[in-house]
């Protein structure tokens, strides 16, 4: 089964809604969906992911950053699993960036995040984590997060004119870093 055929788009109402919060860790279905999300970020050469995009209501997201064609210059990080996660301390300092997501296809916005954010979270076998992420994959976290508060990022672009297709991002990132950057993400050997 092709794990793209599972993706929640925008109009779908679970993207509206406020996740629950996962009370069985010992759910035989919590690895289960787990692991699909897992493959499904990889599959659609995501940088993150949320259950309510695969339709579950759970606070379950995964930050996967690595170079791609839509993020040519992502940092490259094993995927993390974060269950039931909060931000617990963020930067005052906020930049300005390109999102997209799997869940509204074909646009792209820009969005204020915080710089840094310290995330407290349960991995995916219950254990406590805490951790602190900055840039591009702070960025990934609060936009995942939202997705289970019940928010996309369309809802936090200040103007329509910080809106793009997909195919006009695409175009902007080869004027403005070339077409060899594009190749790079592309290649494995590169990351």
């Amino acid at each position: 089964m092709d794990p793209l055929t599972s993706l929640i788009t925008l109009g779908n109402p679970i993207l509206r809604r406020r996740s629950r919060p996962v009370a069985n860790l010992a759910d035989p279905q919590l690895q289960g969906h787990i692991d699909q999300l897992l493959t499904t970020v990889e599959a659609a050469h995501g940088v993150g992911i949320a259950a309510p995009q695969l339709g579950w209501s759970q606070q379950i997201v995964v930050v996967a950053s690595r170079p791609n064609l839509r993020y040519p210059h992502a940092p490259a990080m094993a995927p993390t699993v974060l269950i039931n996660p909060w931000i617990v301390a963020h930067s005052p300092d906020q930049a300005k960036g390109w999102e997209g997501c799997l869940s509204v296809p074909g646009v792209r916005g820009q969005v204020w995040r915080h710089q840094t954010v310290e995330v407290a979270y349960l991995d995916r076998w219950g254990q406590p984590q805490r951790q602190i992420w900055s840039d591009f994959v702070a960025r990934i976290v609060q936009h995942e997060l939202d997705h289970l508060a019940g928010h996309v990022f369309l809802d936090r672009v200040a103007s329509s004119a910080d809106v793009l297709s997909e195919e006009d991002y695409q175009a902007m990132v080869i004027d403005t870093f070339g077409s060899a950057v594009l190749q790079d993400a592309t290649n494995p050997a590169s990351s």
